[in-house]
């Protein structure tokens, strides 16, 4: 049996949740505050504090963890990458008053107090720029501290930073890029047994990952503009071409297509004679 630490609240709790389900695991024995549950045949997940996952991970307490890239950073520890997920996209960035004259991290004054819920890389981040700073750890939400005299510089969590500037902050730079990720304690797969069991959940994973943004097409052309056709269609490795029954002088064209693309494709397929077309979504996509 593999364990695996999932979130148990917050914004990443419900959508690792339904990417596990999307694979075609489905928890067994999931209600209400319940600690733990069965996830398919080889899988128990735990549910803890998202910020706890690095540390149990790195520790051995579970094998497997789905957590955000900004918490393993911070955490600092020895673990196993397996796979980015995809969700939960975030960044951690430097930000001041939109007042202040502080333009780049050169602009900040030695010393300066800098607010911040991760510590270890807000301190990590200014050794590396050769800049001294005191660091004032929060536990929640720092924008604030800039309005109330507890630090000059913030270091936090922005989605698309409206939120700083609501606040009247502005970001003055990157410290790194975040999402969910899924990582294993080291030494997990040296083990062959355990090895196979998170290739075949990173396999099921990266297979929804994969389909996210794709659609299957399908639609019945007439074969003499197959040309036009398979530079409408490329998909994977070209439009599937089908006979119908008929064998007249019309054939179907199934693809894989990008989302975003669809609506420009139906109505290049409809001008060149394509009838009965459908789109439909996939739920796994393996190359």
């Amino acid at each position: 049996m593999i364990r695996i630490a999932l979130p148990n609240k917050g914004r990443l709790a419900e959508p690792a949740r339904d990417l596990l389900r999307r694979t075609g695991l489905r928890f067994s024995g999931l209600s209400g505050r319940v600690l733990q549950a069965r996830l398919g045949e080889h899988l128990l997940a735990i549910f803890v504090s998202t910020s706890d996952i690095p540390e149990f991970v790195a520790d051995g307490a579970t094998d497997l963890g789905i957590t955000g890239g900004d918490l393993i950073a911070e955490s600092d520890r020895d673990l196993d990458p397996v796979l980015d997920l995809g969700f939960g996209r975030c960044r951690l960035v430097v930000a001041t008053r939109d007042e202040d004259t502080i333009r780049t991290i050169a602009d900040i004054p030695d010393g300066a107090p800098v607010a911040t819920s991760f510590p270890g890389l807000a301190r990590r981040f200014f050794e590396a720029a050769n800049k001294r700073i005191t660091v004032v750890p929060v536990s929640g939400a720092a924008e604030i501290a800039p309005h109330i005299g507890v630090a000059d510089v913030i270091v936090d969590l922005v989605a698309t930073g409206s939120t700083l500037k609501i606040n009247g902050l502005r970001e003055v730079e990157t410290v790194l890029e975040s999402e969910a990720s899924l990582i294993a304690r080291p030494g997990l797969r040296d083990d062959p047994a355990a090895a196979a069991e998170v290739s075949a959940l990173s396999d099921a994973l990266e297979s929804v990952i994969r389909a996210r943004d794709k659609r299957y097409l399908m639609a019945n052309v007439p074969r003499q503009r197959l040309e036009e056709v398979r530079q409408l269609l490329p998909g994977i490795s070209g439009p599937t071409i089908i006979d119908v029954l008929d064998g007249g002088e019309v054939v179907a064209a199934h693809a894989v297509v990008e989302q975003a693309e669809t609506y420009r494709l139906i109505n290049d397929l409809r001008r060149i004679g394509a009838t009965g077309i459908l789109v439909t979504k996939i739920e796994r996509l393996s190359p």
